[in-house]
């Protein structure tokens, strides 16, 4: 992992009591509850769909800078599945399509694998994100 010091942006969610916000108040929304299985909000896997459509989306307009004038046409479709393995694990499939007006195939082949590269959830490497879990101090974040 790099140096603290170099990371470029950084921010700060919290999900409690059916809801989940940003510190900086950009993100603020109502969660499905696993508690409550008729309370109407986000589920996790539109969560991550979208998260990972906002994350992909970055990259490709960055790679598409590159590529064309026309970035802003890029659009990003990201589909999240959840499953539970036998041990009660959750596991995640997620698929994402990249798509730019005016590209030919070639660019935009060039555009998905340079955008695949650039995020560090990437479709061919595992290993260039890492989450810590630890409990909270006098539990709460």
């Amino acid at each position: 992992m790099p140096d603290p010091s170099s990371w470029l942006h950084e921010a700060t969610a919290t999900a409690e009591g059916g809801h989940v916000r940003t510190d900086d108040g950009g993100l603020s929304t109502a969660l499905a509850s696993p508690l409550a299985p008729h309370c109407t909000g986000l589920t996790p896997e539109q969560l991550l769909a979208a998260a990972f459509a906002s994350c992909l989306h970055h990259a490709a307009v960055e790679a598409a800078g590159q590529i064309t004038d026309e970035a802003h046409t890029v659009q990003v479709r990201a589909e999240a599945r959840l499953g539970r393995d036998d041990d009660g694990r959750y596991r995640a499939d997620v698929r994402a399509s990249i798509s730019s007006a005016g590209l030919s195939r070639q660019q935009l082949a060039e555009l998905v694998a340079h955008a695949d590269e650039l995020w560090p959830f990437s479709s061919g490497d595992n290993s260039r994100h890492r989450l810590t879990v630890t409990p909270a101090e006098n539990g709460r974040g």
